[in-house]
């Protein structure tokens, strides 16, 4: 059964920056997309950022150039670097793992979260 695992998250001022890590077990990592999500209180989930199998990646608009993802196949974790952080990027971070299995179709995994809080 895979595994999502996130930390990372806390307290920062404005202009600062945080690195997000999420740790799989249990599956073979290289293979799935991974992304990030996150969601402020009393919003919707959001996409954050994306990275295919092969380590092409995407942004929200909302923190392109401020936000990078990454990931190492070698070490089952992606990360997320956030710099430049906002007062708007306070959210629970969520880690989510998706790959087609041949007898299940979509399969999707969301790690716990973990609490980013942006201080003006």
């Amino acid at each position: 059964q895979v595994q999502l695992v996130e930390s990372g998250g806390g307290l920062v001022q404005a202009g600062g920056s945080l690195r997000l890590s999420c740790a799989a077990s249990g599956g073979t990592f290289s293979s799935y997309s991974m992304a990030w999500f996150r969601q402020a209180l009393g919003k919707e989930r959001e996409l954050v950022a994306t990275i295919t199998s092969g380590g092409s990646a995407t942004y929200a608009d909302s923190v392109k150039g401020r936000f990078t993802i990454s990931r190492d196949n070698g070490k089952n974790t992606v990360l997320l670097q956030m710099d430049s952080l906002k007062p708007e990027d306070t959210a629970v971070y969520y880690c989510y793992a998706g790959w087609l299995s041949p007898s299940d179709g979509l399969r999707e995994v969301w790690g716990q979260g973990t609490l980013v809080t942006v201080s003006s």
